[in-house]
């Protein structure tokens, strides 16, 4: 496998536009979490408040991505895309020149989820240029967008500081509006586009079994990396008394280990199987928060985080490395259907860290319970779920790169 039969099997343009696209959005999609140390003493947050607000874009995101996702098998990624990024301005516009208290903010954050949304038309548009040897690797640099994520927690204080937490929002509408006309111009959608299917058929991907339990590795994998994104702002700043824009430095190093190494967790999977490597992961990120049960220094903090954030990216990448081999043909409602569940972990999260926060005033024990449930959780969960999978569909440490089995009940959808 070598960079260059890597370029000639796709479409580059596609795959950058679909990359810059997920990144801008991702940076949106965490404005309120960029931003939560700085609204949260103009309107008078407690510490579940403040879980609240981070998490509720996330919510949104969760809702929407398996319309996107249904869109995006009907209609196209690209067209799919350029509605999700209209979609993003009403918002932002709202959160710039209109909400004030807790309950439009919510609002604002409830509809910034069509930003977090576009997931599920991202990742399919750059799937489908690309053979199932090079899945993982497509998908973990279109996934690696996230990395956006660190570009609110950095530049969203800053910007805060400076011009007011509200003229953020308006600032974000200059990169979106520039994304928007690039993936115009060079987007297009994949030769594999499958023919429009009606609604009722993508009932049958929700009648498998595997779907529910990609549901369950992704709510632990994304749905961990996009919750700490949104909530390191919050963390770093009240558990070790930083200033907003030191909290905001340390939460962007962690926030990036999950972006950069995304795209490594889909090439190892490509190279040894996404069992193998999803099961040493789940297992890194459980050790790594079980030493924030007892809140350590900062910078045995930062380390730890950071540990647990490059696992949970490269997790990321490596369960869509096994998505599109088993829904080849349903990628795009796959993955809004996974993508929304990921999402609905990262709404769980940040408000439960903020609960535990208020209720027994540290975040200890939801570190701990992270680590448990979702660590140990999702490594034997998942030695479960696979034990029935086909050789060479992702199977324990067997690279994933033939065809589903014709007598895979996959191959049936």
């Amino acid at each position: 496998m070598s960079s260059s039969d890597f370029r000639r099997s796709g479409h580059m343009p596609t795959l950058l536009t679909a990359t810059l696209y997920f990144g801008v959005s991702s940076m949106i999609w965490l404005l309120l979490g960029a931003l939560a140390n700085s609204i949260a003493p103009d309107l008078g947050l407690s510490d579940f408040q403040k879980g609240l607000l981070v998490a509720t874009p996330l919510l949104g995101g969760a809702f929407l991505r398996p319309v996107l996702g249904v869109m995006t098998d009907r209609v196209g990624a690209r067209s799919t895309a350029m509605l999700g990024m209209w979609l993003t301005i009403p918002p932002l516009l709202l959160g710039w020149l209109w909400a004030d208290r807790l309950e439009s903010m919510l609002l604002v954050g409830l509809f910034l989820g069509v930003a977090g949304a576009s997931f599920a038309a991202a990742l399919p548009l750059a799937s489908r240029w690309y053979p199932a040897r090079f899945q993982g690797l497509a998908m973990g640099i279109a996934g690696s967008g996230n990395s956006g994520t660190a570009l609110a927690t950095f530049f969203g204080p800053r910007l805060a500081l400076d011009w007011g937490w509200h003229a953020v929002f308006g600032l974000a509408l200059i990169p979106l509006l520039a994304t928007l006309g690039l993936f115009w111009l060079f987007a297009q959608d994949g030769p594999d586009q499958p023919p429009p299917r009606p609604i009722t058929a993508y009932a049958n991907v929700l009648s498998l079994g595997e779907t529910w339990w990609f549901c369950l590795l992704y709510a632990i994998t994304f749905g961990g990396f996009v919750g700490l994104a949104s909530f390191l702002n919050v963390f770093f700043l009240s558990q070790y008394g930083l200033s907003k824009v030191e909290a905001s430095n340390v939460a962007t190093i962690c926030v990036l280990a999950g972006a950069i190494f995304r795209p490594l967790g889909g090439h190892l999977a490509d190279r040894f199987g996404g069992v193998r490597i999803l099961t040493g992961l789940f297992l890194a990120v459980g050790m790594a928060l079980v030493g924030m049960a007892v809140p350590p220094s900062l910078s045995l903090g930062t380390f730890l985080v950071f540990v647990a954030m490059a696992a949970l990216g490269m997790g990321n990448g490596a369960v869509f490395q096994l998505v599109p081999q088993r829904f080849p043909r349903e990628i795009g409602v796959t993955t809004g259907i996974v993508g929304a569940a990921g999402g609905l972990g990262g709404f769980l999260l940040p408000t439960f860290l903020g609960t535990i926060k208020q209720m027994t005033g540290g975040f200890g024990g939801g570190f701990l319970a992270f680590a448990i449930m979702g660590g140990l959780g999702g490594a034997l969960g998942l030695a479960y779920a696979s034990r029935g999978w086909q050789r060479g569909v992702g199977g324990l440490g067997v690279p994933a790169v033939e065809a589903i089995a014709p007598n895979s009940r996959l191959a049936e959808v």
